[in-house]
């Protein structure tokens, strides 16, 4: 099967949405499916002088309002149309409902091929913190306009509970075929070396940690919608309540300079350390280290680095939210608190009981092994196949479930 992937998130940016596309292609050609890709340009330029790469199409972009490293495409339909023909693509998988997206749409109509989207993003949590006047836009028309951007994909996977449920809402798109397929984890590269304990030893020097300090961990974009400064509130009352505890923020983004600087005045400079951007193939030293992960996010869809986490055996402390439904089991591989102030709590019992977290790390890995790239592959190609079988007449949510549902690694 000839596959198109379409998204305005791609190397070099780094996002969990790059993750997933980047897997997914691999995962579809180690499957024996070919794979191509319609991108943007990652260069805030009329020229697109990327590497020459046959199977990739990069279009035009502008930055986008979502970040330095985000761009928004703006693709011209023949081009588009000419490189999916000369591919002879049958199917086009879209990771965004945007500009790109929605070319997809016009160009899968243009050939008369189906045209599938995953939902990755919850917009009602995030538009706030990106248009000037967004407080003052009321959730009923971000709802309406995400329902315009889907309405016309043929089929939808959603990557969580929480995915299906929003967009199964009475006012958005609840006849909308669809099927739940969660987010996996490519354990092979992404725990492509396994860290001793000299070089577990050698990362706590590089960022000043006693050997015998326990460390927290987060993973992510700085940015807003991860309500990165409500984890900052965590972090400082936890830190300052005990002297045998370090916390590791990894990731960059627009809220990384006021957390910075909040730090640097309540003198905690050497408790909560900032590393900045670390490159995902080098992030897993810093799981490697950790005793507990923890996010106060609410706008998760299905979390990439929960199961980077859960993969390397760490425990989680996350606030409860059905994203979390299908990784995060209290007591068992973590806690889902209903307060920040409840994850407080939570994460000096994690700490404290040495017996407590060696359980939950075996917890961890059992359930991040259920996330296999193998199998999230296997269940896609299960969805194309059932997509193309009733293609281009209405198909059913219960169809494409049954098709999912069905496949066994």
């Amino acid at each position: 099967m000839n596959i198109a992937l379409f998204s305005d998130s791609y190397l070099p940016t780094k996002s969990g949405i790059v993750t997933v596309v980047i897997q997914l292609k691999h995962i579809l050609e180690e499957l024996g499916h070919k794979v191509v890709i319609v991108t943007v340009s990652n260069k805030h330029s009329s020229d697109v002088d990327f590497e020459e790469d046959e199977d990739i199409l990069r279009v035009k972009s502008i930055h986008s309002f979502v970040g330095d490293d985000q761009y928004i495409g703006i693709p011209i339909r023949h081009k588009v149309v000419e490189f999916l023909e000369k591919h002879e693509v049958r199917l086009i998988h879209a990771h965004t409902e945007f500009f790109i997206g929605q070319m997809a749409i016009l160009a899968g109509k243009k050939i008369g091929i189906p045209v599938i989207a995953t939902t990755h993003t919850m917009w009602e949590d995030y538009y706030r913190h990106y248009f000037t006047m967004g407080a003052l836009v009321p959730k009923s028309v971000v709802r309406q306009i995400v329902r315009q951007l889907y309405k016309h994909f043929y089929a939808l996977i959603n990557v969580s509970e929480k995915a299906k449920n929003y967009f199964t809402l009475p006012k958005m798109l609840p006849n909308k075929a669809c099927a739940i397929i969660p987010n996996a984890i490519d354990t092979e590269k992404f725990i492509s070396h396994e860290w001793t304990d000299s070089e577990k030893a050698e990362i706590r020097r590089e960022y000043k940690i006693e050997p015998t300090d326990k460390i927290m961990l987060y993973v992510g974009r700085v940015v807003e919608e991860k309500r990165v400064e409500e984890m900052l509130d965590v972090i400082i009352r936890v830190v300052n309540s005990r002297r045998d505890v370090k916390m590791l923020f990894v990731g960059a983004g627009g809220a990384l300079y006021d957390l910075e600087q909040r730090v640097q005045k309540e003198g905690l400079t050497d408790k909560i350390i900032f590393t900045g951007f670390v490159d995902w193939f080098k992030v897993s030293s810093l799981y490697s280290v950790a005793d507990v992960f923890i996010t106060t996010s609410l706008s998760e869809m299905h979390s990439m680095t929960i199961l980077e986490a859960l993969s390397l055996g760490v425990p989680v402390v996350c606030r409860e939210d059905t994203s979390f439904s299908d990784t995060v089991f209290q007591g068992e591989n973590g806690f889902m608190a209903k307060t920040d102030e409840e994850m407080d709590g939570f994460i000096n019992r994690v700490l404290d009981d040495d017996k407590l977290r060696a359980s939950m790390c075996k917890k961890a890995k059992e359930v991040a092994g259920r996330f296999t790239l193998r199998l999230h592959g296997l269940r896609t190609v299960a969805f194309y196949e059932e997509v193309l079988k009733h293609y281009p007449y209405k198909i059913k949510s219960e169809d494409l479930t049954a098709a999912v549902s069905a496949v066994k690694e």
